[in-house]
C-alpha cells in the first residue's frame, strides 16, 4: 500500500507569507511539495467558505499565514481579523468531525523563508499522522 501524501491548501498573504514562501524557493529550501499556494493580498480577506471548500474539494489541511500581528498586516488589522476566524472555523469544523489541528494560522514575515518551510514539513508530518481527511473517506457529509 502506497504512503499517504497529504495534500494540503495554503493562502498565502502577499506581503508577507507568499514573499516569504517565494524566499524559500528562490533559497532552494527544501521542504515537502505537498502544498498548493494560492497567494492572497491579506489573510483578513480569507473567507471561511474558501476552507471549508478546500476541505469539501479533497485538501487533507489548509494553512493561512499572514502578517505577523499586532502592527505588520499592510491592511492595518487584516491578520487579526484572520485570527478570529481561524478560531471560529476551528471550532466548526470539530462540530463537522474535522479535527480541528487539519486547519493552521501562521505568522510569516518575508524574511522567514525557513520557517515557511519548516511550518510546511511539521505540518505534512501532523497530517500523515491524522491520515486522509474524514470526507475524502466518505466518514462525513460534504455538504
Amino acid at each position: 500500500m502506497p504512503q499517504f501524501e497529504p495534500t494540503i491548501i495554503s493562502f498565502l498573504c502577499n506581503w508577507c507569507a507568499y514573499a516569504g514562501a517565494d524566499l524559500a524557493g528562490t533559497s532552494r529550501l527544501q521542504y515537502p511539495p505537498n502544498i498548493r499556494i494560492i497567494r492572497i493580498m491579506c489573510s483578513g480577506r480569507v473567507d471561511p467558505i474558501f476552507i471549508l471548500e478546500a476541505f469539501k474539494s479533497g485538501a487533507d489541511g489548509v494553512l493561512v499565514a499572514g502578517c505577523h500581528p499586532p502592527s505588520d498586516c499592510h491592511y492595518l488589522s487584516g491578520n487579526l481579523e484572520a485570527q478570529k476566524r481561524i478560531l471560529l472555523l476551528k471550532k466548526i469544523l470539530l462540530q463537522l468531525g474535522i479535527e480541528p489541528e487539519r486547519l493552521r494560522l501562521e505568522w510569516i514575515s518575508a524574511s522567514e523563508s525557513e520557517k515557511f518551510a519548516a511550518v510546511v514539513r511539521d505540518m505534512v508530518m501532523k497530517l500523515k499522522r491524522l491520515g486522509p481527511s474524514p470526507i475524502k473517506n466518505g466518514d462525513i457529509r460534504a455538504t
